[in-house]
Formats: C-alpha cells, structure tokens, sequence
C-alpha cells in the first residue's frame, strides 16, 4: 500500500463556473459561514459523503486498512481504494487539509 503523496494528478477549472466555485470557497474564512455554505450547496447526504472522504483519508494516513475503515465508516472497499487513490496520488488537497 501506498503511504506517501506523490502529486501524479492536477485540477485546473474547466470553465468560468468551476473558477467561481473555487474563488467561493476560498472567501470563506470562519466555520459558521462555511457551514451555511456547505448546507445551501449540498444535501444532507452529500454533506456526509464529503466528511466521509475526509474521514477516510484521515484513517488511511494513520494506517488503519481498507477493510477497517469501510466496515467503520459503511463503505465499500472500492469506495475506500478511490479516496487512496486521489490521497497518495491526486492533487495534493487532503494532504494540505489533514495537515502532511
């Protein structure tokens, strides 16, 4: 298994929309206003599905398997190998985010 980041993907916004969203998000500077946001952009469920994926992410960085976690946060391993993917190599967000 992979344990280190090594950056093999980028994300450029595709479009003028995809460049507000990103601008959006990073206007946001306190919990309370990134809560509100969240909530008017998404459902409930996609809400949990995003903290799901932090989740994962978090747990493959402190080592814990695939079967561990997606028995813990009821996923399937798939849904945990596409979280490692883009972990160890995607753009490099979760990494920033989680603090590596």
């Amino acid at each position: 298994m992979q344990t280190q980041f090594k950056q093999q993907e980028r994300f450029v916004p595709r479009n003028k929309k995809e460049e507000f969203l990103v601008e959006a998000l990073t206007k946001v500077k306190d919990k309370k206003t990134m809560s509100a946001l969240l909530r008017d952009l998404m459902t409930l469920p996609e809400i949990e599905e995003l903290a799901n994926r932090l989740e994962m992410a978090k747990l493959l960085l402190r080592g814990k398997s695939y079967k561990q976690i997606a028995k813990e946060i009821g996923v399937s391993t798939a849904t945990v190998t596409r979280v490692a993917h883009w972990l160890f190599s995607g753009c490099g967000g979760y990494y920033k985010v989680l603090g590596q």
